[in-house]
């Protein structure tokens, strides 16, 4: 990394008005040099809240998560070295942005993965469904790719360049999985932090 590492975060919401200004604060208070929120054609404020917070907003007419996550990539600023992923629910703890980058601008990994189900959480806070995709996802990745990831968290920071190796393709809420899939293929440096 050079000496500034710049850090885009990318957000794909719809319909997330009642938490989206308060996580694009939380995240431009971590050292971050752009937020971008796709929006997926939201029925409410959610675009305008990330606008006034901050956020370059990027509206993305067609469904899909990771078509909104692809219209971020192609929006990121020329020089970002590291691209952050969080939803626009307030789920992921912006205050621990720094300790998903860290790592990669200390040259120790090139992707690190926030995962929901390591250490300690509140009760409920994952549906009994998200628990299960978790171990179910994980298990897999395990005996297909050897790769030790507890989850399929969208919280997760990579090194643009390498992204931009991967050929991504999944255009609706399998990019999480897609992305585990073909960093674990690609036997990049990973960690998972909880």
């Amino acid at each position: 990394m050079n000496e500034v590492t710049v850090v885009s975060a990318i957000i794909p919401c719809l319909d997330e008005e009642t938490a989206i200004g308060q996580v694009v604060t939380a995240v431009l208070k971590q050292n971050v040099s752009e937020v971008i929120v796709v929006d997926g054609g939201s029925r409410d404020r959610t675009a305008e809240r990330a606008g006034t917070a901050g956020a370059r907003v990027i509206v993305e007419p067609r469904r899909g998560y990771g078509r909104a996550i692809q219209a971020g990539i192609a929006a990121v600023r020329d020089d970002a070295d590291i691209l952050v992923f969080l939803d626009g629910d307030g789920s992921d703890p912006a205050e621990f942005i720094s300790d998903l980058v860290s790592p990669i601008v200390a040259g120790q990994a090139v992707f690190v993965l926030g995962s929901r189900v390591r250490g300690s959480r509140e009760p409920g806070c994952l549906a009994p469904q998200q628990l299960v995709a978790a171990r179910l996802g994980g298990l897999l990745l395990r005996l297909v790719y050897g790769a030790s990831f507890t989850d399929l968290s969208p919280f997760r920071a990579i090194r643009r360049d390498e992204l931009g190796r991967l050929g991504m393709k999944e255009e609706s809420y399998g990019w999480n999985l897609e992305m585990l899939m073909r960093v674990a293929a690609a036997r990049l440096p990973a960690l998972e932090i909880g």
